[in-house]
């Protein structure tokens, strides 16, 4: 649509008719038009009606700025949380026709906002909580709305959707309503945690939660911004850039005297700025008391600047006459026990009152450093160093609130939550959705793929597009072949980066940063070794010479070319290698041009040679690093990384994890090198399984939260002190994080209605194998003689075409009293692990109940002849099948993926299978178990040879379905009692 002088109005107007309605309700549409036209003009009262507005909508495409009027408070109406004037749930079509109706909007109207801006999908946070006294309302709020309503802008003008934006307004309202209200005469402090994932925008979070907590009356501002002096730089710049402003860091001075002189963002302008002091505009000032250089410092200024201004000295500073005039101090402070030993000196020495004034301290990565690592239960024990100095701080700011923020949580989940000193999130914990163009770790693995694995491409499996495995020399160990082939996908993106730009259409200088990481050790003496290495392989790769563009061509043809080919989404792609060479040349002088390729990140200033501050300049390089590299450190554009670094717990090696993060414009040309055999003392560890374990454990975890979250008759039905027993753990040498930081409650019961639940902690007792092989055999006795075929038709969804999950199965079944007794009866290795599974099962089988009306029994067959056991006195035969203890004592996964299907049925938790053998076991009210003899690999040579086997030889192993109809009315679904330190101290956890 050609933009014209009537135009031009009617976006004018509409702008501030719905601007005009800001955090209210909606209001009549056509009054609202008609109310700003009168301020306008009298051509804007012609256009005050809702005809003409649909009228030029109906001409703009999605992208319109009228469409973008629309969408930014369709959105926030769609978003909002429990509003006064809509009973129905966020982000919901009934939400959005409460919004319509309230605005008076014909149907026409509706069906054309709907088709331009549909409803959102997106999810919002996941809260844990404690109850709580809301005070943050629009209503409720006595100071003035500034700083929020300025990051919001920066945002948006930065390229944020309205949708992103919306989101991230609800987050933070979810932390900052949970906070104490800063103006009360009470003091209450409150303890929070928000967990993101990796290199996720959970920075943005913190800073709109700063926003809101100044904007409401929060004074003292303490961010925790690592242990490094570059992660606390990185976040002091992001906060000074994005929410303090100019105004606020010039102060009166000149802007060549600005910290941020030589920085191209001040210099380009990209600073926000809010045109003047915001104390000139009836706000508040931010006055930082660290810079992007320097730390906090004890100096005399230091101590005057956190005295505060108090208009009515006769009053407290939380008064509202006093507390909305007097300036916010904000600190970027790195957790190191010399710095915040100068903090809480200083704040001992000030004339303000400590009791006085509101405080909030935002923890970035919290579970580094901050968690206490000493056993308090011993002798004369103290707390770790940073955990001590954070519990001073806590005790001596009596109205300080606590925050945490970090990717992985498990170690601040098991803070004890009896020790009022420490930081255990007992007030709250958010759980952020996922970011929409997110590359994540279930970005480089195929979890739950319902396509076998012979059928699967670069177009289906996120491994074969991405991921890329790192072999060794068996007589020399070493990795060079793969080494160089992660340098030569590092040149090839790279020129397929300059030919987006050129070719693409994206512009010069889009890609700003292009990077390869190598993360092997933490050692230096490891990465001088390695600087020596990958310089001397990248002076001789030859890559202007032909024997570079031949491997170059060959490694575009094999991999680069028909990876993009399928997963480009509409980036540009060259028809051939030779379309792209023009291109090898720039990309190879950008890399190596200064004769410096590679950047050295470890702190060993004499193999440093190169700043990585992707700040101030454009950085295209290799870079080797260790600690400094693996924890909150963004590496911008990072296309490659060859990683062979172990580590012991899953907190650890997650956060090692640089490679997730937003790769818009490259998602396609990212690739992963990992080890998949490296030798950790006398094991041989694969890194792809244990980052996908970790993926396992996170998704899970979030999962119980986001099931557990649901209030119950208004209160909570999971507080965060209840939260440990949700933490997994899926391999047996990875613990979710270090053993001296595990803590928790204990799980009496677990209610999984329609859900697969597969215990894995079977004896290793000669006795108590035997009988569980007794008590099962007359139920395999039982079965059917037939063998019935079973199968499970998907149908296609999105690229996935059709895929059928299909076995052979005897089939039997037991009533519920028989099935009971028969759990009652199985004898566990560890009991601890099934108990809360027998106290369902108990519930819903007991005599009465109503639940269930009879079990199938399912034995999953092979389809061919060979490892069976002839079972019983009958003689029969019976598949069994090979598992180890690969948790051992307990075992790994038990069942196959394409047994689990058919159950998910019959349990009535998928819907038509499709085949009719499979509905023909549908009943109602019928629980589903699978039973499978499974012989371990010291006795798998007999079972082959005899066919029959001693019955402690054999271990009975089961997994079952409860009816997804057997879940209780108020439709709670766990039952806990928590640990109090103080007696038992044990953790449901091995911390061994």
């Amino acid at each position: 649509m050609t933009s014209s002088p009537n135009e031009d109005l009617l976006l004018q107007l509409l702008t501030a008719a719905l601007s005009d309605m800001g955090n209210s309700r909606p209001k009549r549409f056509e009054r609202a038009l008609a109310y700003q036209a009168e301020s306008l003009s009298p051509a804007a009262e012609e256009l005050a009606h809702e005809d003409l507005v649909r009228g030029a909508l109906e001409k703009c495409n999605a992208t319109h700025p009228l469409v973008e009027v629309w969408r930014r408070k369709l959105t926030d109406w769609d978003f909002v949380q429990g509003p006064m004037w809509s009973q129905n749930p966020e982000r919901t079509q009934s939400r959005r026709d409460d919004v319509y109706g309230l605005l008076g909007l014909t149907e026409g109207m509706r069906k054309l906002l709907d088709d331009l801006v549909p409803v959102s999908r997106a999810e919002g946070p996941v809260v844990i909580s404690d109850d709580f006294i809301p005070w943050y309302t629009p209503q409720s709020v006595q100071g003035r709305a500034w700083y929020w309503p300025a990051y919001r802008s920066y945002l948006e003008a930065k390229g944020w959707s309205s949708e992103a934006v919306a989101g991230l307004d609800v987050s933070t309202d979810a932390v900052v309503e949970r906070l104490a209200d800063p103006t009360q005469p009470a003091v209450y402090q409150s303890k929070g945690l928000v967990v993101g994932y990796v290199q996720s925008g959970k920075t943005a979070n913190f800073a709109g939660v700063i926003a809101k907590a100044v904007d409401a009356g929060y004074r003292l501002i303490i961010v925790l911004g690592g242990t490094l002096n570059m992660l606390r730089a990185q976040t002091q710049r992001r906060l000074d850039m994005e929410l303090v402003g100019r105004e606020n860091i010039l102060r009166g001075a000149s802007e060549y005297e600005s910290d941020y002189a030589n920085d191209p963002a001040w210099i380009q302008g990209r600073f926000t700025s809010f045109g003047d002091l915001p104390s000139a505009r009836g706000a508040v000032d931010v006055v930082r008391l660290t810079t992007r250089d320097d730390d906090y410092k004890s100096l005399l200024q230091g101590i005057t600047a956190l005295e505060f201004e108090k208009q009515e000295p006769a009053l407290p500073l939380y008064d509202p006459r006093n507390l909305h005039r007097s300036k916010a101090r904000l600190m970027v402070v790195k957790k190191h026990k010399t710095v915040l030993a100068r903090l809480v000196k200083d704040l001992k020495k000030i004339k303000t009152p400590l009791s006085e004034i509101p405080v909030l301290i935002v923890d970035d990565e919290s579970d580094e450093a901050s968690v206490n690592t000493s056993n308090l239960a011993k002798p004369d024990a103290e707390r770790s160093a940073i955990n001590l100095k954070i519990s001073e701080l806590l005790q001596l700011l009596p109205r300080a609130q606590y925050v945490g923020y970090t990717a992985t949580p498990y170690a601040n989940v098991f803070v004890d939550p009896s020790n009022a000193e420490d930081i255990f999130p007992k007030d709250f914990i958010v759980s952020l959705p996922r970011p929409d163009g997110y590359m994540g770790a279930r970005d480089f693995h195929d979890l739950d793929s319902p396509i076998p694995e012979e059928e699967r491409n670069f177009a289906n499996s996120n491994e074969l597009a991405h991921v890329r495995n790192i072999s060794v020399h068996e007589g020399n160990g070493d990795d060079d072949f793969c080494l160089q082939q992660a340098m030569d996908m590092f040149v090839l993106t790279a020129a397929m980066k300059l030919y987006r730009e050129d070719r693409g259409g994206l512009g010069d200088r889009y890609f700003q940063h292009h990077t390869m990481l190598i993360h092997e050790s933490v050692r230096t003496e490891v990465h001088r070794e390695l600087l020596g290495k990958v310089t001397g392989m990248w002076w001789n790769s030859g890559y202007m010479g032909p024997d570079g563009h031949r491997r170059l061509r060959d490694l575009f043809e094999s991999d680069l070319a028909p990876v993009s080919a399928v997963r480009a989404e509409g980036q540009a792609v060259p028809a051939s290698y030779d379309e792209l060479a023009p291109y090898v040349g720039p990309a190879v002088t950008r890399i190596g041009g200064d004769d410096n390729p590679i950047i050295v990140v470890n702190g060993d200033k004499d193999i440093e040679t190169g700043e990585a501050d992707f700040d101030k300049r454009s950085i295209w390089k290799i870079l080797i690093g260790g600690q400094k590299l693996a924890r909150g450190f963004t590496v911008e554009g990072l296309t490659v990384s060859y990683f062979r670094r172990r580590a012991g717990n899953a907190s650890t090696l997650m956060q090692m994890g640089r490679w997730f993060g937003f790769r818009e414009g490259y998602r396609d040309l990212v690739r992963l090198f990992l080890g998949r055999a490296e030798i950790v003392g006398s094991k041989e560890i694969d890194l792809y399984a244990a980052f996908e374990a970790i993926c396992l454990d996170e998704e899970l975890f979030r999962t119980e939260l986001a099931q557990y979250a649901t209030m119950i008759d208004g209160s909570p039905q999971v507080t965060p002190d209840q939260v440990p027993p949700l933490v997994s753990q899926h391999l047996p040498w990875l613990k979710p994080t270090s053993p001296n930081k595990m803590y928790n409650a204990r799980l009496v019961e677990l209610r999984s209605p329609g859900q697969w639940q597969e215990p894995t902690a079977y004896p290793v007792r000669a006795a108590d194998l035997r009988h569980n092989t007794d008590l099962w055999t007359p139920v395999l006795e039982a079965l059917s003689p037939r063998v019935e075929p079973l199968a499970y038709h998907f149908p296609p969804e999105g690229d996935r075409g059709a895929v059928t999950h299909r076995f052979d199965a005897l089939v039997g079944s037991l009533t519920p009293g028989d099935f009971l007794d028969l759990v009652r009866a199985v004898r566990w290795g560890a009991p601890s692990q099934f108990a809360p599974h027998l106290a369902y099962l108990t519930e819903i089988n007991a005599a009465g109940s109503s639940d269930v009306d009879d079990w199938l029994v399912i034995a999953p067959q092979h389809t061919k002849r060979g490892q069976r056991l002839i079972l019983g006195g009958e003689e029969r035969s019976f598949a069994w099948f090979g598992r180890e203890r690969r948790r051992d004592p307990l075992f790994g996964a038990i069942s196959e993926p394409k047994h689990r299907a058919v159950p998910h049925r019959i349990a009535g938790s998928l819907v038509d299978s499709g085949d009719r053998n499979t509905e023909g076991l549908v009943a109602p009210r019928r629980g589903v178990v699978v039973v499978y003899p499974v012989v371990e690999p010291q006795h798998r040579t007999e079972a082959l040879q005899a066919g029959r086997l001693a019955p402690e030889r054999i271990t009975m192993v089961f997994s079952f379905v409860a009816p997804s109809t057997a879940r209780r009315a108020d439709g709670r679904v766990l039952r806990f009692t928590t640990i109090d330190s103080a007696r038992e101290g044990q953790a449901i956890i091995d911390a061994q």
